[in-house]
Order: C-alpha cells, then sequence, then structure tokens
C-alpha cells in the first residue's frame, strides 16, 4: 500500500469515528435545547396562570363580599356617621368630580410635555433634565404629594380642605405617568408617516395634529385609562386636601366645598367611623369602586381598539 492510499484510509476511518460522535453529541445538545424551552414556557404559564388566579380570587372575594350591600339607596343616599343604611351618593359624585378636573388639568400639560419630549426635543442635557424629573415625580409616594398639596393649596393659597384642591393635587400624581405614556405612544408611530406627509408639503405642526396623534390616540387613550383608575382609588392625597366630609346637596359643583371621594369614605368609616354597619359600607364601596373602574376602562378601551382597527385597516 502507498503512502497516499495509507492516508486516505486513515482519514476515512477518521471520518467514521468522528462523525458519530458528533451526531450524538448534537442530538444531545438538541434535547437540552428542547428540554429548556418547555420547562420556560411551563414556568411562564404558571406565571400566568397564579397572576390571574390572585385577580380571579381578588375580584370574586370583593364581589361576593360587597355586591349585596350595593342598592339604589346605597349608591345615591345620604352618608349617615351614627345611624345603620346610610349610603355614599355624594362620595360616589365626588368620586368622578374630582377625577374629571383633575384630568382636565393634567391631560392638556401632559400631552404638551409629551408632544415636545417625542417630536421637538434633541437630545441634549436639557431633555435628560426634563425625562429625570418627570421620571422622579412619578416616584413619589402619594402621601408625600397629599403633605405638599396641603401645605401649598390648602395651606398657602387659602383653599382649605376643598374639592379644587384635591383636584390640583391629583393632577400632580397624574402628570407624570401620561407625558411618559404620550411620549411612548408618539414613538411608536412610524417614521414614514412623518416622512410623507412632510412630503406632501405639510408643516411640522400640521404633521403631529392630522397624522401622528389619531395614530398615537389608542396609546394615548390607554395611558389615560389606566391613570384615571389609579386616581379614583387614590386615599392618602385626597385627605390631606379634599377633607372627610361632604356638602349636604348632591350634586354640589362648587370646587370649594369640601370633597371626600369613595376610597376616602371607606377608609374613614373603618378607621374612625362609628356607624354599626361600616364593614357593609366598606365592603359595598369595593365592590362599587371595582365595577365602576371596570366600567370606566370598557368605555374607553373598546372604543381606542376600534380606532385603532380603523386607522391601521385590520379586519382582525
Amino acid at each position: 500500500m502507498t503512502e497516499d492510499a495509507l492516508s486516505k484510509e486513515v482519514l476515512q476511518q477518521g471520518k467514521r469515528l468522528v462523525k458519530p460522535v458528533r451526531t450524538d453529541l448534537m442530538l444531545y445538545q438538541l434535547r437540552g435545547v428542547r428540554l429548556s424551552d418547555r420547562i420556560a414556557t411551563l414556568l411562564m404559564w404558571a406565571a400566568g396562570i397564579l397572576i390571574l388566579g390572585i385577580l380571579v380570587t381578588f375580584l370574586s372575594y370583593m364581589l361576593i363580599k360587597g355586591l349585596p350591600a350595593l342598592s339604589y339607596h346605597f349608591i345615591t343616599g345620604m352618608p349617615s356617621d351614627i345611624r345603620a343604611g346610610g349610603g355614599v351618593g355624594p362620595q360616589f359624585f365626588n368620586s368622578f368630580y374630582i377625577l374629571a378636573l383633575s384630568m382636565a388639568f393634567a391631560i392638556p400639560l401632559a400631552l404638551g410635555a409629551g408632544i415636545y419630549l417625542a417630536e421637538y426635543a434633541s437630545n441634549n442635557r436639557l431633555t435628560d433634565l426634563i425625562r429625570l424629573s418627570t421620571e422622579s415625580l412619578a416616584t413619589v409616594p402619594s402621601i408625600v404629594l397629599g403633605l405638599f398639596g396641603m401645605i401649598i393649596f390648602v395651606n398657602t393659597l387659602g383653599m382649605g380642605f376643598s374639592i379644587i384642591g384635591g383636584a390640583l393635587t391629583l393632577m400632580l400624581l397624574n402628570i407624570p405617568v401620561l407625558v411618559r405614556v404620550t411620549e411612548e405612544a408618539l414613538r411608536t408611530v412610524p417614521n414614514q408617516y412623518r416622512e410623507a406627509s412632510l412630503a406632501l408639503g405639510a408643516t411640522k405642526w400640521q404633521t403631529i395634529w392630522r397624522v401622528i396623534l389619531p395614530n398615537a390616540l389608542p396609546g394615548i387613550i390607554t395611558g389615560i385609562t389606566l391613570t384615571a383608575g389609579r386616581a379614583m382609588g387614590e386615599t392618602a392625597i385626597l385627605i390631606f386636601t379634599a377633607g372627610t366630609t361632604v356638602s349636604r346637596t348632591v350634586p354640589d359643583f362648587d370646587v370649594t366645598a369640601a370633597g371626600e371621594t369613595l376610597a376616602v369614605h371607606m377608609w374613614y368609616v373603618m378607621a374612625v367611623g362609628l356607624v354599626p354597619d361600616r364593614l357593609d359600607i366598606a365592603n359595598g364601596i369595593g365592590a362599587l369602586l371595582i365595577i365602576t373602574i371596570l366600567i370606566f376602562n370598557l368605555m374607553f378601551t373598546i372604543p381606542a381598539k376600534i380606532w385603532q382597527r380603523k386607522m391601521t385597516g385590520s379586519s382582525h
């Protein structure tokens, strides 16, 4: 056998030995990857089911406890400090009134700031400072904002415990989240939309108003809905600014009147209330808040989804 033939024979034998080893190694690695994928998928499903289970358990408990207490008299009636059977009519009205005022103050400011950060601001220290300030304000505990509102609006400006003081302080809680949501919603709009609009001769503002904002509207509405739901259940801020008393007339649109809300009334009856049925009142308020927030979310989420499908031309 020549030297070349011997070399070829050795190479062929080596290939026969190496190929099965490589094949087995690849199969082993493939099985490991599949096992890891199955474990990760199982963990994700378990986490999702656990969160859903906690939510369903919480909602079911609150609704089972609170629904028997709900009635027309309870939702529209006047509260009682001593006797059983009082309602939450003024608190129910004040919850929506303060929320509407705070969102009316917060939305224009947040939209303006979000548009500036997304469309006009350049990457410089001023922009970074604005974002840092916004994010820092979003992390401030609500009780600190309540103390700030009491010092500024209640005492310094002489508003006293009032609906307008509570709404202005609640605005400080809503603005940071709304600014961030608006900026992110505007950034999700493809740049091709901006370029096409500008190429057709539209100005910067016309592009923002007629092209960018309509396409970003579903995301902005979702952010407003989540912020409003959070503000609806806020307690600490309104205890220090809107007070724990209500007007004896419903509805009372006087912004200088005290404006106890549902969440504050729940805290009040359980903390210092003297009514014998305070537990039933608290359970009823909890169920009423949950139902109100769910309806509120559906009222805005469903139209936002329909608008998004209309804008994108999707039929799914």
